[in-house]
């Protein structure tokens, strides 16, 4: 989710220590309390989101009421630790859950909030002092509302960079792509300081003399206000810092991409699945579901590119079922195709796009 570690999944079995059954207690509880939010989140994908898919599509934003829908659900807080009324980042599979059933009802609803949980895990475990009690509980509540920006770091003349001045931190440099600009209060920024060292900041999402923005026309999820930003000596305050992390290892753990960026593309996939009668692909959504899951770091690019594919092979077929009906833009069938054409290259890394070009060559 924008941050959600590609490494947290586990078996979500608890310990039970010798005293009793305390640990299998409470993981009973996070199951169900994660049962009972998927369960939401399926009435919400088919009541709310994919009946509004296609206005969303053809809007400037995506609706305030959906946002606020999806707070007010406690679905802002997922993927916070379990002491601050969230899920936790031990078991990938709701958090999967979750992305595949709201992305099946609005992919463009579904890359805008996926993207908050960026900054809800870097305050909640964040060792700087105080700055997991500021700012954990507006976010995990969605009273403050997040999205990330880490692409500016990446080699070139105009990458991001930080240095450290007397009241915290400048930023000087671009990144390239920013999701959610106007819709969200809080921006997770990863800049490279002079020592070839990451610093990350939480940096308000608000346009300044030294903060200018570029609005991007996406072939979908246009809605989500997807933008690049150019900061010109922007002063963060030193209190916004929430860790710093050597560039290598970081694009070390980056290279494989994150595997939960897949249950976007397999969210499009089940809505054809599901708009196509009989569904021809139902054992091959399961088996991508597994691949996801199971993925270790090296495995991640295929699985990626495994449910890249199925999307674009489903929605092509969907449209091919459709006929001519979806060449019109008030039918659900060009919609996904664009969703699935845009989930080709979303969030690739070269690992993925080659894995990608291998399966469609």
């Amino acid at each position: 989710m924008g941050g959600m570690p590609d490494d947290a999944r586990s078996d979500g079995a608890s310990r039970v220590d010798d005293s009793g059954s305390a640990a299998s207690g409470a993981a009973q509880r996070t199951r169900a309390v994660a049962d009972k939010i998927l369960a939401r989140a399926e009435e919400i994908a088919e009541d709310v989101l994919f009946p509004a898919a296609l206005a969303v599509d053809r809007a400037d934003r995506v609706p305030q009421s959906h946002l606020d829908l999806l707070a007010s659900e406690g679905f802002y807080g997922v993927a916070a630790p379990e002491d601050a009324g969230g899920l936790g980042t031990g078991d990938m599979r709701p958090a999967a859950a979750m992305v595949e059933t709201l992305a099946s009802g609005c992919l463009t609803t579904t890359f805008l909030w996926i993207q908050h949980h960026g900054p809800v895990i870097a305050a909640a475990y964040s060792d700087r002092p105080g700055l997991r009690e500021r700012w954990l509980g507006p976010l995990a509540r969605g009273e403050r509302r997040g999205g990330i920006a880490l692409a500016g770091v990446r080699p070139g003349a105009s990458a991001l960079r930080v240095r450290e001045v007397a009241d915290g931190y400048a930023l000087d440099g671009d990144v390239p792509w920013v999701t959610g600009w106007d819709m969200i209060d809080t921006l997770h920024v990863a800049a490279r300081g002079p020592d070839d060292v990451l610093h990350f900041l939480l940096v308000d999402a608000v346009e300044a003399p030294t903060v200018r923005v570029r609005r991007l026309e996406l072939v979908a999820a246009n809605a989500s206000r997807t933008v690049n930003l150019t900061f010109a000596n922007h002063v963060v305050p030193a209190d916004r810092l929430t860790g710093t992390r050597p560039y290598t290892d970081w694009a070390k753990g980056e290279a494989s991409g994150s595997a939960l960026n897949g249950f976007l593309a397999l969210g499009v996939a089940r809505r054809c699945c599901r708009m196509l009668d009989p569904d021809p692909y139902e054992s091959e959504l399961d088996a991508c579901r597994a691949a996801l899951l199971t993925a270790d770091a090296p495995d991640v690019p295929a699985a990626r590119a495994q449910a890249s594919d199925l999307a674009l092979r489903a929605a092509a077929r969907l449209a091919v079922h459709t006929g001519g009906r979806a060449l019109l833009r008030d039918d659900h069938a060009q919609r996904l195709v664009r969703e699935a054409t845009f989930l080709l290259v979303f969030g690739t890394r070269p690992a993925i796009r080659a894995a990608l070009l291998e399966r469609l060559r």
